[in-house]
């Protein structure tokens, strides 16, 4: 039987902040990784309290720095957090079958993925990555403003997704932007 949390997109926010203060306080990891709570998921399903988007970044650990466990959080990671078919699909899925009520889209500072489309030409499959991230930045040229432009246009194109749409205003669900800083462990909202 599938279990359900509802709790509210400001309730959802609260319990991150004060998910973060922990983290950064903290010297070893704090969620629940249990043996219980493995199998108490694995019988009941999962019910996560709020969506995270953020960047594939070796330094940025959602769980970790939302001092979150197992079935806690519904993390959705791609190189510069940006937001295509397949990222708005999970969204929709966590949103409408698992009654998250919180979406985040969490960019950090030093982001390789927007640094690249600042100063570099990739080529390959990482030109699709960094083109979109030129889309939302133009000519930026101050990296904590650019990877602020970013974070807006992931929102942007979440909030004008039709079906997403449709749950936010049935459902009281949120989309808002923050920005993680990789030295201080700071969650900052935009």
């Amino acid at each position: 039987m599938q279990e359900t949390l509802q709790i509210t997109a400001r309730e959802a926010v609260e319990r991150l902040l004060a998910g973060n203060q922990k983290y950064i306080d903290a010297k070893c990891g704090i969620g629940d990784i249990s043996k219980e709570i493995r199998q108490r998921t694995s019988q009941h399903g999962q019910a996560p309290y709020a969506i995270i988007v953020t960047c594939s970044d070796s330094r940025v650990i959602p769980e970790n720095i939302f001092s979150a466990g197992i079935g806690e959080l519904f993390v959705i990671r791609l190189a510069g957090n940006v937001i295509d078919d397949h990222q708005l699909g999970s969204i929709e899925y966590a949103a409408g079958h698992l009654g998250c009520r919180l979406i985040l889209v969490m960019g950090h500072t030093h982001c390789g993925a927007v640094e690249a489309a600042m100063n570099g030409n990739p080529k390959n499959y990482i030109k699709f990555i960094t083109d979109e991230i030129r889309l939302a930045i133009g000519d930026e040229t101050d990296a904590t403003k650019a990877c602020e432009l970013n974070v807006a246009h992931s929102i942007h194109i979440i909030e004008d997704s039709l079906e997403i749409h449709h749950i936010e205003e049935d459902s009281g669900l949120r989309v808002i932007g923050a920005i993680y800083d990789i030295e201080s462990g700071e969650v900052r909202l935009l």
